[in-house]
């Protein structure tokens, strides 16, 4: 096998907000791919670096009276910390605000520009008068045009779901200062996306992206794509654009070309050559591991800003769903909203890397750390079967042998057994199949504590403390257990190294899975994990519950992160939701969809006596069969805004439940309801 050289990025924190467990969902899945590639033999360089630009920052800076570098200076280094606490192994991470990040950037604007793929009018935007700045959707509220709910932002109603332009909000206020915004005009820069269309359908159904990712992307290049407005007025925190005055690039252009100048400071400091991997002829890998909500900037701005800038494309870009935990949006006033910091303050941050692990697929599904769960899971597979392995046959071989393991193992087939499963675990590590690998190495576990049920070695060295026999039987369970760490050694590099320290060996390799220690002396076996204590994870909760933490922040126009709670709404907004019964009249499969069914439902008659009929898109293809639903009585939100899908319009929103999969379940009224009637 010929090492593979690899380039990885994870998406980069935003530098004015605490690294919460949704950040470390998408460290922890990228540290493991990169580590298992390590671990193979292959040339793996893993880089990241804080986004440290935007109206955000400069802001939070004024507010706290120091100077945006020393803000971004200080979070850079609680960021670091968080990370190197969850054993995230970069081997450069970096900042946006870099004398690398300005060169590419300006050199890619310009030849962008040069292309002719820039165009520049003049728009118009909301000012604030007295701050003397432009305001972002997110940075104006007031009463919505359509339904009149307050304290609503520029952009669309929580409420009633309209979208509208920041200028149509009824008495609107800058939330930097209070104050009335005014209109006014000013020329902007944007990138002309819809000329790389054909280039993108081409490129998104290449292999590059998951395939519901992949499906998403073109329903979006199916609808007419808009030209990417990629400036920002003073003052602003950033690069200058160049030959400007006063123009800066927004944030998102300068954020994903931070993954290249991470990489050259990199190779600043090492024998890597930055051609190597961005020259547009390359053949090595670059691989961008993100969540699901930054898609569209990772799979139709960046590689078309690379394309016309003559850089390669991304080989792959993995994303990922948002962690909830016990199964809601994380959320501070239920203590759930954690930061890396407080649960890193009580509990291993190796129990949280296998939970997730456990957990973790190769899809865009939501992630659900059940702290129940969390505890019973990392008890009963970390120290109940993995670790009791070692500690139930070192004692013996450490007494009664002198720490020496025997020359001839007892029952080899099982140690056949555990190797036989390299090759399905190596492949279910290298497509993001996280859960079912450690399924696979957890029943290999199961395998070997059940050889040493059956051979029971206390019972042997009661009889007959010194017998080979004894040896032998200890040492196939040492050997089994060696195994099983080198598995699971991508996730668990921590208790790794406590294992090769205990065999006293080099540090293992995937290639070490071919051959077993015989006529080997190991150390004396000290525990390597302990069990969660369920109060450890309530002081956890605890803490975060009682505002300990600082509130995170949103990027730049960005939408709220991952695994935050919408805003509240009071029973008045819920009263607003027409809760219908619905028959289904036909289900339907949508060629490409990979999980969404056609139905025509039945609401009944409106007050003329005419028949009321929907169409919805639902996405429950994996729990029924379209033959199976018609008939079906069940509940529909019926004053849901019509929505403009690549398979037709969705007219209302059915209700269902369950955590995905084959587990979903239609909310089915009782048996006297019929089609029409209001749920209540």
């Amino acid at each position: 096998m010929n090492p593979r050289k690899i380039l990885v990025t994870s998406a980069l924190p935003y530098a004015n907000g605490d690294i919460h467990l949704g950040h470390i969902m998408e460290v922890v899945q990228t540290d493991i791919w990169v580590r298992f590639q390590k671990l193979q033999g292959h040339d793996c360089v893993y880089v990241c670096a804080d986004d440290a630009h935007g109206t955000s920052i400069m802001l939070s800076a004024e507010e706290r009276g120091i100077s945006p570098q020393e803000l971004i200076d200080d979070v850079k280094e609680q960021h670091e910390h968080d990370f190197a606490g969850f054993l995230i192994d970069f081997d450069n991470f970096y900042t946006t605000h870099s004398k690398e990040n300005r060169e590419f950037s300006e050199s890619i604007y310009l030849a962008l520009e040069k292309n002719d793929h820039i165009s520049k009018r003049t728009i118009k935007q909301l000012f604030d008068p007295e701050k003397k700045l432009f305001l972002a959707d997110r940075y104006v509220v007031g009463a919505c045009p359509k339904c009149h709910a307050e304290n609503q932002y520029g952009d669309n109603c929580e409420v009633c779901g309209s979208t509208y332009s920041p200028s149509e909000l009824i008495n609107p206020q800058s939330v930097i200062s209070g104050a009335t915004p005014i209109e006014k005009e000013s020329e902007h820069f944007f990138f002309r996306v819809p000329m790389f269309s054909d280039m993108l359908k081409k490129w998104t159904r290449s292999g590059t992206l998951q395939n519901s990712v992949s499906n998403k992307v073109n329903e979006w290049l199916d609808d007419e794509l808009q030209e990417w407005d990629i400036s920002r007025d003073k003052p602003y925190f950033g690069f200058e654009i160049p030959n400007t005055q006063g123009k800066y690039f927004y944030v998102w252009l300068d954020a994903p070309i931070g993954y290249m100048a991470s990489f050259k400071n990199f190779c600043d400091k090492t024998d890597y050559c930055f051609d190597d991997y961005w020259n547009e002829n390359s053949t090595n890998e670059v691989h961008h591991f993100i969540g699901k909500d930054i898609i569209n900037f990772h799979t139709l701005f960046w590689p078309a800003m690379l394309s016309s800038a003559n850089y390669r494309t991304p080989s792959a870009v993995h994303a990922h769903g948002f962690l909830t935990v016990n199964g809601t949006k994380m959320s501070k006033s239920r203590g759930t909203f954690i930061n890396a910091s407080t649960y890193l303050k009580h509990l291993d941050a190796e129990y949280l890397r296998y939970y997730l692990a456990s957990k973790l697929s190769s899809g865009v599904e939501d992630l659900d750390l059940n702290l129940e769960d969390f505890v019973q899971k990392v008890n009963s597979d970390l120290v109940g079967k993995l670790a009791n392995i070692a500690s139930r046959c070192a004692g013996f071989i450490e007494k009664n042998f002198a720490g020496k393991l025997s020359e001839n193992l007892d029952t080899p087939e099982i140690i056949v057994e555990i190797q036989s499963k390299q090759q399905d675990i190596a492949e279910l590590y290298e497509k993001l199949d996280y859960s079912k690998a450690v399924r696979l190495i957890m029943a290999s576990a199961d395998l070997a504590n059940k050889f040493i049920n059956e051979k029971q070695p206390w019972v042997i060295a009661k009889k007959n403390p010194n017998s080979e026999e004894l040896q032998a039987i200890c040492s196939t369970g040492i050997n089994a257990f060696r195994l099983l760490v080198i598995y699971i050694k991508p996730v668990l590099p921590a208790l790794a190294v406590k294992a090769e320290s205990f065999l006293k060996i080099d540090p293992l390799n995937w290639k070490d899975l071919s051959y077993i220690l015989t006529n080997h002396e190991i150390s004396k076996f000290n525990a390597m994990v302990q069990r969660i204590e369920p109060d450890k994870v309530n002081m956890i909760v605890d803490e975060t519950k009682h505002g300990s933490e600082s509130k995170p922040t949103v990027k730049e126009e960005a939408k709220e992160p991952a695994g935050t709670f919408e805003p509240e709404i009071s029973v008045d907004d819920f009263f607003k939701i027409d809760l219908r019964i619905a028959k289904i009249i036909s289900a339907s499969e949508i060629e490409d969809a990979d999980k969404l069914l056609k139905l025509q439902l039945d609401l009944g008659k409106d007050e003329k006596g005419n028949q009321i009929h929907r169409t919805v898109f639902s996405g429950i293809k994996s729990a029924y069969k379209p033959e199976e639903m018609i008939g079906m009585l069940t509940v529909v939100v019926a004053n849901l805004r019509p929505r403009k899908m690549k398979f037709g319009i969705s007219e209302g929103m059915i209700l269902a439940a369950g955590p995905g999969g084959k587990d979903i379940w239609l909310i089915e009224p009782h048996s006297g309801a019929s089609p029409g009637m209001r749920v209540t």
